[in-house]
């Protein structure tokens, strides 16, 4: 536990109000919330996110999962999930810190160790037991914030350690397994960067296949046992999401973000809108505007 006291501060020190903060260290993010917070969809990035205080519930589908200073949240692979923090207060804040993926420096570290990757059954998106040798590399990688001259030499290394303590902990299986080129969650992988890099177009479900050097229905039955949804659905709500950023971080007007994002029909970007946010654009961003929810995925 002094572990995660320790890593509890150092967040605190760099995030004293609620919001989030994209740190200087490259993957790193850091979030805080004073309150419990609404369910919110977003597309979390292939990450490991760590809780210093408080806890939070995440959902893919039916399948629900809460993490919390016991136990880290592991994304395999980039993944549209609701989630609010259920624990924080003024007293107590909602302290976490969010390490992206490196896929080029986990696929290095494999290959270094041989490059074994049996195909693994695990789940893409995961909650362990917490680690204290992952904690304090997690704190050290925090604390190079109070020393930015040090971020260059020294955030790749603690980096490095990190995926190191992934690969040889209880989800290491599936993170070999993603990585390697064939493996039908490297697969699926390709395919939401695919539709992550051209959401806002209009996508064929054969474009994003050969993208992902699999059939048609292929890319369908896995992409859904995956993400719970279709390609196509995934794409929506990533519109979306962009699309409800537009109007709240940049004053966008509905009619432009939906425009912005694909649509060419406002109503039926109202009405896509309302079914996944629970309410109209305007109304819902005038919502969270009064009530100063979070917008993060973490």
């Amino acid at each position: 536990m002094d572990r995660i006291a320790d890593l509890a501060a150092s967040i605190a020190l760099q995030i004293p109000r609620t919001g989030m903060t994209v740190t200087a260290v490259p993957r790193l993010s850091l979030f805080r919330a004073d309150r419990p917070t609404v369910p919110l969809p977003a597309v979390y990035d292939a990450c490991l996110c760590l809780i210093a205080q408080g806890s939070k519930h995440v959902s893919l589908g039916e399948r629900n999962l809460v993490y919390d200073p016991a136990h880290y949240l592991l994304v395999s692979v980039d993944l549209p999930l609701v989630g609010h923090v259920t624990q924080a207060s003024p007293a107590a804040p909602y302290l976490c810190c969010k390490i992206d993926i490196d896929h080029a420096a986990l696929a290095d570290l494999i290959l270094a160790e041989g490059g074994r990757a049996p195909k693994a059954d695990l789940p893409a998106l995961a909650v362990y037991r917490s680690d204290d040798d992952l904690i304090d590399a997690a704190c050290r990688l925090v604390r190079l914030l109070d020393r930015p001259e040090s971020i260059p030499a020294l955030a790749p290394l603690i980096e490095r350690e990190i995926l190191y303590r992934l690969l040889t902990g209880p989800h290491g299986p599936a993170l070999r397994y993603m990585t390697v080129a064939d493996s039908r969650l490297n697969q699926v992988g390709r395919a939401i960067a695919t539709i992550r890099r051209g959401f806002d177009q209009h996508l064929r479900i054969d474009d994003i296949a050969a993208a992902a050097n699999m059939s048609p229905s292929s890319l369908h039955e896995h992409f859904k046992a995956v993400t719970r949804m279709t390609p196509l659905e995934y794409q929506k709500q990533l519109r979306l999401q962009e699309a409800r950023r537009l109007m709240l971080s940049e004053g966008a007007s509905a009619g432009s973000a939906g425009f912005a994002v694909g649509y060419e029909s406002p109503s039926q970007f109202s009405r896509e809108y309302a079914r996944l946010f629970g309410a109209p654009p305007k109304r819902d961003i005038e919502r969270m505007q009064a009530s100063g929810d979070l917008l993060t995925p973490v």
